[in-house]
This record gives structure tokens, sequence and C-alpha cells, in this order.
């Protein structure tokens, strides 16, 4: 049971580590194409050849969800946080946008009380205080040189969360592999008419042109890398357990850094790490205090 847990380890800090390589690969197109565009592209690709699979693996009844409204609420939410997101990386360091974006996992554990009855405990209010606090310190440069569009990472964190909350009401609807198809079928032409509404704003940096061909590889790239990186995950967390695995997303932390360092010259200062280790502190309460992170070892006792 040991080398299994080990092995899903391995497996789940792979996929976190690839999510953020993904990121620093859209980051190198900035100025180069509309972060809309981007990510139309990317999830168009993704969408285009998850479907293929679920076909081949499923047959007509996989595209069937049994909630269509509830898979609509997914992939509008997963839209919103990647245009957020993809905005967010081409205007500010990728750590720094990173950091803002643990802040996720609180607003999910604040958000599941009044939307899925869930209960609000005490650790998860004081998680939130600890993750906000982290928030000021990471957004005190970024909001002086940005404005508000420092706040971009915050609203792809929340989006994400809603998105977060959606997956646990549709569970047990279909497929692992359906629900992925769902959300990116949705999510797809979604960030099109986004793209298309950007173009035609007006707006420099949404200015949609022909692309150079290294754009569309690195849009394919991406496509290819971030949905491994979210099968990797989950084949982690079939043989570990969500709860085990939890801690590993905040590799992707490390790797943000590493590469925006390398690639972008990006060194966050002392203040702004301070406020990411903050950040990820709280998220690491919030995963030791959840109800599902003790059985864990219950579960391999009972084995």
């Amino acid at each position: 049971m040991q080398d299994n847990e080990r092995t899903g380890l391995l497996l789940a800090m792979a996929g976190f580590a690839s999510l953020s390589v993904g990121d620093a690969v859209i980051k190198t197109m900035s100025g180069e194409w509309s972060p809309l565009a981007v990510g139309a592209l990317r999830f168009t690709i993704g969408a285009i050849g998850l479907s293929v699979l679920l076909f081949w693996k499923e047959g007509a009844r996989g595209f069937r969800p049994s909630h269509p409204w509830l898979q609509l609420a997914r992939g509008f939410c997963l839209a919103a946080a990647s245009l957020c997101f993809f905005c967010a990386i081409y205007l500010m360091p990728l750590a720094s946008a990173m950091a803002l974006a643990f802040v996720a996992p609180v607003l999910t554990a604040l958000f599941s009380g009044p939307l899925l009855g869930e209960k609000v405990r005490l650790p998860t209010v004081i998680a939130s205080v600890i993750a906000l606090c982290g928030v000021v310190l990471v957004l005190r440069p970024n909001l002086a040189a940005l404005g508000l569009a420092a706040f971009l990472p915050l609203a792809s964190a929340f989006f994400f969360s809603m998105m977060i909350i959606a997956n646990r009401a549709s569970g047990g609807q279909g497929s692992p592999l359906s629900m992925q198809v769902f959300v990116a079928l949705i999510a797809a032409p979604l960030l099109l008419i986004a793209a298309i509404a950007g173009h035609w704003s007006g707006i420099p940096m949404l200015q949609v042109s022909v692309p150079d061909w290294s754009v569309l590889a690195r849009c394919a790239l991406v496509a290819v890398t971030a949905s491994t990186a979210h099968w990797l995950a989950y084949l982690g967390t079939m043989r570990a357990g969500a709860a085990t695995i939890a801690p590993t997303t905040y590799i992707q932390m490390l790797v943000a850094i590493t590469l925006g360092w390398w690639w972008f010259g990006d060194v966050p200062d002392a203040v702004t790490l301070a406020g990411a280790a903050i950040i990820i502190g709280a998220g690491l309460i919030l995963w030791r205090s959840t109800p599902s992170a003790a059985p864990a070892t219950t579960k391999k006792l009972q084995r």
C-alpha cells in the first residue's frame, strides 16, 4: 500500500508541476497574441482531443449529461477562471499570479456552506483570515503597478472555486473522462465569444491577428500538457486518495517561481514570497483540519 501511495504522490506531483509549465508557456505568448484567443484555441484543441477519446471509449452515450444546466455552470466557471488567469499571467509575474490563485481552496471551503449545505467550521474561518493576510502582502506591489488588473488572479480563484463546488454537485453523473469533455465543450465556445468580443473592444492586448505558427504550436502544447496534468492528478488521486495528494498542489508554486526566474527574470521579493507562504500555510491548515484527511489513515488500516 505504501508503494501505491508513493506512486500516487509522484503522479500527482508530476501532474500539478505540468500545469505550471503550461502556464509559463502561455506567458511566453504575452504580446504576441490575445490571451482570450490563446484560451479559446487551447480549449478548442483540448475539447476536440478529449471528445475523440470519449467517443472511442464510451460511444455517443458518453455525451449525454444527466444535468445539462449543472454542466453549463461548470463550463462557464472554467472559462471565466481561465480567462482571468491567462490575462493575469500576461500582466504580472507568474509566481505572484499563482500565489493569489491558491486562495481557491479557502474560497471553496467558505462557499461550500451556503451552496452545498456543508458546515463551515472554525478552522475554515481561521484559514480564510490567514489567507487574506497573505493576499494583502502579495497584492502590495502589484496593486500599485497594475491597479484593478492585479485582482484578476483573485477573480480566477473565485470562479475556480465555484467550478470545484459544481464538480462536487455533479459527482456520479458521468465518467471522469466525460466530466472533462462536458466542461471543455462548454468552455471552448464561451472563450471563443470572449475572444471575438475582446477583438472588437479596441483594447490593444485583446486584438486578434493571424498568429505565427509558433503560437499555434504552443497552444497545442498547453492543451496536451494540461489534459495530461489533469489525468495524472486523477490517477494519483485514485492511488493515494484526495486527502493525501492535496498538499502536492503547492508544487505549482515552486515550479512557477523557478520558471518565472529562469524564463522571464521575475524574481519575487521577500514580501511577496512571505505572502505566498502565508497563503500556502492557510491551505495546509485547511487540509489538515478537514474530516477527509483523518480517515485516510483509517482506510489504510481497514485494508
